[in-house]
C-alpha cells in the first residue's frame, strides 16, 4: 500500500525534530535501515517540495508521479527535506522524456544551497555521472557507460557518509569519489534542457556501512605507437562477483566447477554452462583456442549473459591457431568459422576483451541487443568487428578496431567495424576508434537499416601496411551505406565524430540515395572528399571540412552552418592527435582534446 501524505509528513518531522534520529551518524551500520522521508505523489501535488525553475505538475504516468514539462528549461529543481541533513541514502524513479545534446536528468543529495550539491546525473551519449556541484562549477567524482534511453524507468541513488559520496543506477554502482563540497543538505529533482518524470522518492539512514574507496589504478603513460592497443579496459574493482559467475583462467580446467578457486580453462566451456542472468569472468592472460568460439546461446531482456575480463584485467583471446587465419587467396570462410568469437545469440554484454588474430575478430550474424563495450579487435585476417544479418538493438561501446587486414581479398573488406548485408533497428555506435585497417574505418554497406554513429573516430584507413599484392582497400573513414544496384536508400545518421588521414573518403554514401544526416563532423587531410554526399538527399549540418582533396561533393543534398558555406580560410587550435589517439579515460571514452577544433572558434564541427 502506498504511504499517505500525512505518513510522510510524520516521518519528514520525526527525522527533523526527534535526536534519535538525528543524521549526525552518517552512515554508520546498524540494525536495519530507517525510512526518514518519502513520497509518492500519490496526494496528487508537490506540496512539501519547493520549487525552483521548470513547469511541475504532478500526472499519472503508471502511477501519481512528478513531471517537469519544460524541456528547454535551464535548470529545474524540486528541493525538500532539511540542510542540516547529513549521512543518508536518497533514492528515486526517474525517467527522461527529452534529453537535449546539454542536457542531463538528476538526482540531489546534501544540497547545502540551491546550485551546491552532489548530483547522480543521465547524460546524453549513454553516461551517468556522479558529480560535486558549486554554482556553475562541475566537479566529475565518476563516470560509467550505461544506456539512457528515453521514456525508459531507471531507480538512481545516491548514498553521502562523511566525505564519501556513492551513486547507484538500476541497484548497481556506478562509481564513488570523495568531496568536501558539501557537508549538509536536503535532497533534490532536477532537469536541464529535458523533461522528466519522478516517482518513489525515499530518504533512508543506517542499514549498511560507509562505502568504500577503490584502490587507485595507475595513470596511464604516454601514448602508445599506432599499433599498441591503448589502454581500454575499465580500472580494477574489488566488488564481490555477482551469482551466478563462472570464472575462466589459463591454469584452469573444463572438469572444474568454475568457481574463483577452481576455474574452467576454456570460455566456450562456461558458455555451454552459463544461464540466462550469468556472468563469464574470465582471468587475465591469453587464450588460443584452435576453433572458433559459439556464442550460441540467449539471454533475456532482464537476465542478459555477461562475458567479461575480471576486475579489469587484460585478456588476450589469439585466434591465430584457428582456420583461416589466413584463408587462401579468393577463398571463402564457412559461417561457423567466421570470428574468434561468433556470436549468434541474443541478450549478451561483452566487455573488456581484446581479440587478435581471428578468421574475423567478432563475427555475428542475426544476433540481436548485444552490448560490446571496452574491446579491442586488432590484427585480425577479415573485419575486427562485424555484424550481419538480422540483428537489431546492438551498441557497439568504446571500441578500438584497428590493424585488421584481409590477405584471401586484397584488402577489400576488412573494416575496423561493419554492420552491413543485413537490416535491424536501433543499433548504435558510440565512441568508437578505428584506424589502420585494410579496408575501411566503419562500413554500412547493404544494411538496410538506419544505424546511429556518434563521438567517434576514423583515420588512416585503406593503406597498405602489410604489403598484399594487388592491394584493393578503399581506405573511406565512414563508409553509410551502398550495394548492388539499385543500391538501397537506407537514412543513417552521423553525428560529432572525425575522420583524418584516410586513402579515399571522410564520411561518404557510397551510393546511398537515402536521406542521411551529417551533423557536427570533422573530415581533415583525407585523399579523396571530406564529405561525398552527391548520390543521396543528405542534410548536412555544421560540419568542418579542410585539407582534403576536395572537401566537399553536395549533389542534391543541403544543409546550413557548415565551413564552405561559411566560406573564408579555416585553421585548427592543433593538428596533434596524441591525446584523441591515446590511452581512453577511467571511465573508457576518448580524452577530450583541442585536436581539429576551429582557430576562429566558429561553432562548427566535431567536439572530442
Amino acid at each position: 500500500m502506498r504511504p499517505s501524505r500525512q505518513r510522510r509528513l510524520a516521518l519528514l518531522l520525526s527525522a527533523v525534530l526527534a535526536p534519535a534520529a538525528a543524521f549526525v551518524v552518517g552512515l554508520a551500520a546498524t540494525a536495519s535501515a530507517a525510512t526518514v522521508f518519502s513520497d509518492d505523489f500519490s496526494d496528487g501535488d508537490t506540496g512539501g517540495w519547493s520549487k525552483s525553475g521548470g513547469s511541475w505538475a504532478v500526472v499519472t504516468d503508471g502511477s501519481p508521479a512528478a513531471r517537469q514539462s519544460n524541456a528547454g528549461s535551464e535548470n529545474a529543481r524540486l528541493f525538500a527535506g532539511s540542510t542540516s541533513w547529513t549521512g543518508y541514502t536518497v533514492q528515486a524513479r526517474v525517467k527522461p522524456l527529452s534529453l537535449a545534446a546539454n542536457g542531463h536528468v538528476g538526482l540531489l543529495a546534501r544540497a547545502g544551497g540551491s546550485t551546491t550539491y552532489y548530483r547522480l546525473a543521465l547524460l546524453p551519449g549513454d553516461r551517468v555521472q556522479l558529480q560535486a556541484v558549486s554554482g556553475g562549477s562541475v566537479t566529475v567524482l565518476a563516470t560509467a557507460s550505461r544506456p539512457v534511453v528515453p521514456g525508459t524507468w531507471y531507480t538512481l541513488s545516491v548514498e553521502v557518509a562523511g566525505t564519501t559520496v556513492r551513486g547507484s543506477v538500476d541497484g548497481t554502482v556506478i562509481g564513488q569519489g570523495t568531496s568536501t563540497l558539501s557537508s549538509a543538505g536536503r535532497i533534490g529533482l532536477q532537469t536541464a534542457y529535458a523533461s522528466a518524470t519522478f516517482d518513489d522518492v525515499v530518504v533512508s539512514t543506517g542499514g549498511g556501512t560507509p562505502p568504500t574507496t577503490p584502490p587507485p589504478t595507475t595513470p596511464p603513460t604516454s601514448a602508445p605507437p599506432p599499433t599498441t592497443p591503448p589502454a581500454t579496459t575499465p580500472p580494477p574493482t574489488t566488488a564481490p562477483p555477482p551469482s551466478g559467475t563462472l570464472f575462466v583462467a589459463t591454469n584452469g580446467d573444463d572438469a572444474n566447477p568454475g568457481t574463483l578457486a577452481q576455474p574452467l580453462r576454456t570460455i566456450q566451456r562456461a558458455h555451454d554452462l552459463v544461464q540466462p542472468g550469468g556472468t563469464i569472468a574470465v582471468r587475465g592472460g591469453t587464450y588460443a583456442p584452435s576453433v572458433t568460439i559459439k556464442i550460441l546461446k540467449d539471454g533475456t531482456s532482464s537476465q542478459p549473459i555477461t562475458l567479461t575480463n575480471h576486475n579489469g584485467e587484460r585478456v588476450v583471446i589469439d585466434g591465430e591457431n584457428m582456420p583461416y587465419t589466413p584463408g587462401a587467396v579468393g577463398s571463402s570462410i564457412p559461417r561457423s568459422d567466421r570470428g574468434a568469437l561468433h556470436v549468434e545469440g541474443d541478450w549478451w554484454r561483452f566487455v573488456g576483451l581484446e581479440i587478435a588474430n581471428g578468421p574475423y575478430g567478432i563475427f555475428g550474424v542475426d544476433t540481436n541487443n548485444g552490448r560490446y563495450e571496452r574491446l579491442v579487435t586488432r590484427d585480425n585476417y577479415e573485419s575486427g568487428l562485424h555484424i550481419q544479418g538480422s540483428s537489431s538493438g546492438n551498441q557497439i561501446i568504446d571500441l578500438d578496431s584497428y590493424g585488421n587486414r584481409d590477405p584471401r581479398k586484397n584488402g577489400e573488406s576488412a573494416d575496423g567495424l561493419a554492420i552491413k548485408e543485413g537490416s535491424g533497428t536501433g543499433n548504435v555506435v558510440r565512441g568508437a576508434r578505428l584506424w589502420r585497417n585494410a579496408d575501411d574505418g566503419f562500413d554500412a554497406w547493404l544494411f538496410l537499416s538506419p544505424i546511429l554513429i556518434e563521438n567517434s573516430v576514423a583515420y588512416d584507413n585503406g593503406y597498405n601496411y602489410w604489403n598484399l599484392p594487388d592491394y584493393t582497400g578503399d581506405g573511406n573513414g565512414f563508409k553509410n551505406g551502398g550495394g548492388n544496384d539499385p543500391r538501397p536508400a537506407v537514412n543513417h545518421v552521423t553525428r560529432n565524430s572525425m575522420a583524418w588521414g584516410n586513402s579515399a573518403g571522410g564520411f561518404i554514401d557510397n551510393g546511398n540515395p537515402g536521406s542521411l544526416v551529417f551533423e557536427r563532423n570533422t573530415a581533415w587531410d583525407n585523399g579523396k572528399a571530406g564529405f561525398d554526399v552527391s548520390r543521396s538527399t543528405s542534410t548536412v549540418n555544421r560540419n568542418l571540412s579542410v585539407g582534403n582533396t576536395t572537401n566537399v561533393s553536395l549533389g542534391n543534398s543541403t544543409g546550413s552552418n557548415n565551413s564552405w558555406n561559411i566560406g573564408g580560410t579555416w585553421t585548427f587550435v592543433s593538428t596533434d592527435p596524441a591525446t584523441i589517439t591515446g590511452p581512453r579515460s577511467a571511465d573508457g571514452s576518448i580524452p577530450r582534446s583541442t585536436f581539429l577544433r576551429p582557430a576562429n572558434g566558429a561553432d562548427v564541427g566535431a567536439r572530442l
